[in-house]
């Protein structure tokens, strides 16, 4: 399970050909409590923007994987439904059908769209290991769980704070973190509709005047006790006929299209290997506009 998907590395080879041995180690130090997680390897990708990414040691990847595996039953099922990001039988696609069924049935509603600043690298760990063992109750899991979460760390202030962006755990960690705003927006405020994907998220009301005052309450949950802020540049309040921005998409309640910054990626990117990754891509969000794309094409000389 933990080679399936990656890409082949001399470091997972090495580790393959060892692997029994390699396998008894890491068993042997996770049950005399010798076990200390190593140092990362880092690069960065710039996608819509820089991201440090952090890669761990293939023997501190399987102690992720069994973390994960762990977790994820024990949290998953305690999840709001439109909590969309990794999680099985979700994803990107769901999100944003999800969404524009929203849109569809709040037309002429108004929707808050939101995401948290910097997320990855403000997660308070104090904060994140209490909510774990709020269900946690294994010692020697807590044990493990706090060694991942102490093996990356951005000091700021008094707190320790930060992710990795590249741990399969950050991702279970992200969603049992903001879980605490899912159930204060789902149980508490109880807007007519709200979604998050990851650190991206939106409430809809019919009243933007209700809208407004659900937003500052969830700013004030945010910082108050999750030790976050909103990104001010995605903070904004739409009618929801106007078209949302929203996970690379517009969305409106009876369509929706790339934005402008994907469709230039595909142009740029567009090749004979791809081409039939790309037109489905191009089918499923923006049907009008598939003879513009099959122009790119011909133009390309792929057909």
């Amino acid at each position: 399970m933990f080679k399936r998907g990656k890409k082949k590395s001399l470091e997972i080879e090495k580790f393959t050909y060892h692997l029994e041995t390699n396998l008894f180690d890491l068993w042997q130090s996770l049950e005399n409590g010798t076990y200390c997680h190593g140092p990362y390897r880092f690069f960065w990708v710039t996608d819509n923007k820089r991201r440090k990414i952090a890669v761990a040691s293939v023997t501190d990847r399987v102690v992720h994987r069994l973390i994960y595996e762990y977790l994820v039953p024990l949290y998953d099922p305690t999840f709001i439904f439109d909590a969309w990001s990794c999680r099985q039988q979700k994803g990107l696609m769901g999100t944003i059908e999800r969404t524009q069924e929203f849109l569809k049935k709040h037309k002429n509603g108004f929707v808050w769209r939101a995401d948290i600043k910097k997320f990855f690298d403000n997660v308070d760990q104090d904060i994140l290991l209490r909510t774990l063992k709020r269900r946690v109750k294994d010692d020697k899991a807590i044990w493990l769980i706090r060694g991942v979460i102490n093996s990356y760390s951005l000091k700021k202030g008094k707190s320790v704070k930060g992710m990795p962006i590249g741990n399969l755990t950050s991702q279970i960690f992200a969603n049992i973190y903001l879980n605490e705003l899912d159930r204060f927006v789902k149980h508490y405020l109880k807007p007519k509709a709200y979604l998050r994907y990851g650190d991206d998220f939106i409430l809809i009301d019919d009243n933007p005047q209700t809208l407004s005052i659900l937003r500052e309450k969830v700013i004030e949950f945010l910082k108050t006790n999750l030790y976050l802020s909103l990104n001010p540049q995605n903070d904004l309040i739409i009618k929801t006929k106007q078209g949302l921005k929203f996970l690379g998409t517009v969305i409106y309640p009876w369509s929706r299209k790339l934005n402008k910054r994907n469709l230039k990626r595909i142009s740029n990117n567009l090749n004979y290997t791809n081409l039939a990754s790309y037109r489905g891509l191009i089918i499923k969000h923006q049907i009008n506009n598939i003879k513009n794309f099959n122009w790119q094409i011909l133009d390309k000389n792929y057909v």
